[in-house]
């Protein structure tokens, strides 16, 4: 039998654990509550249990078989895996890390951000595979990222490597971002973002469009369905947001020159239309050199947590 390794993806609502071949191979995944009760204190004792019973029980796997766990959760992680706060999950001033390994006998356990960690399943086995150098852009409720280099996380020294989200794109921004900044690019790239442009585009003319029969309760899917279909007021509106995309992809791209930028979440459902929206305008600001990173879109959905996690323990 070979060696196994254990990704624990770490959510708000649920908690998702996969035990996987170290060849990247998924062997079987499942899902438990997330108890956030009282500080979120049940939360690993409960991953704890389950990776007994469902790994060392019923899949007749050792301690021995098994390379270690990883684990993404949703806050900054520092490298020794300390991990400040979780609002999400009413932690602070832990380290899930040494807690996990003294209930698995000291099996290797290794923590990182979710956001990261998903990168680091990207390149593993899905939209970067065959990559060692990704920058992972998860368009979702909000903006999400991961640097990847030389198969490598980079956190940074305070944890922040990979807040694509809160990069300042825009000057002309008035409202706050969730983080407290002005102009951040999760302000207008976020399905959140793209509906609230919507909005302000309808209301700035009387211009015809299908995204007033949805009005206020206009959804990103809403505007890319029509700028697909060609109504020009959701065209123009993929248009702005293509635009701070590619500043950022540019940027980006000059700092860290990835291989390939691998776009993730809610929003990439959009397909190929949304990478040629992307594509565009991320060509327009690197003028400097044809020869640069790709755009392409993730492949492993909300596997990538798991994935990932499971990669942590590989080095």
């Amino acid at each position: 039998m070979g060696k196994k390794c254990i990704g624990v993806d770490v959510g708000g609502t649920s908690v998702k654990l996969g035990l996987f071949e170290t060849t990247g191979e998924l062997v079987k995944k499942w899902e438990i509550p997330t108890r956030k009760e009282e500080g979120g204190k049940y939360i690993i004792g409960d991953i704890a249990d389950s990776i007994l019973h469902q790994v060392l029980a019923q899949e007749n796997v050792s301690f021995k078989d098994i390379e270690g766990v990883g684990m993404g959760v949703p806050g900054p992680v520092m490298p020794d895996g300390y991990v400040e706060v979780c609002v999400n999950l009413g932690w602070r001033d832990k380290n899930p890390s040494k807690e996990l390994s003294s209930l698995l006998e000291g099996l290797p356990v290794k923590c990182g951000n979710d956001a990261n960690v998903a990168a680091l399943g990207e390149m593993w086995q899905g939209g970067g595979k065959g990559y060692t150098d990704i920058v992972m852009i998860t368009l979702g409720t909000g903006v999400g990222g991961g640097v990847i280099i030389d198969e490598q996380i980079i956190t940074g020294k305070h944890g922040l490597g990979g807040e694509i989200g809160h990069i300042h794109v825009r000057d002309e921004e008035t409202e706050h971002c969730n983080c407290g900044g002005v102009g951040c690019l999760e302000q207008v790239a976020s399905a959140t973002g793209i509906a609230r442009e919507a909005r302000r585009k309808m209301a700035a003319s009387d211009a015809p469009s299908v995204l007033r029969e949805a009005g206020d309760q206009v959804t990103a899917k809403d505007v890319l369905d029509a700028a697909k279909a060609g109504d020009e007021m959701a065209l123009e509106v993929m248009e702005v947001v293509g635009h701070y995309l590619g500043v950022a992809l540019a940027s980006l791209a000059l700092t860290v020159d990835p291989q390939m930028f691998v776009i993730g979440g809610g929003v990439s459902k959009a397909g190929q239309y949304l990478i040629e929206v992307i594509n565009r305008h991320y060509a327009q600001y690197m003028p400097i050199s044809e020869n640069r990173g790709t755009v392409g879109l993730a492949k492993l959905g909300n596997d990538a947590g798991i994935y990932g996690a499971a990669r942590l323990v590989l080095g």
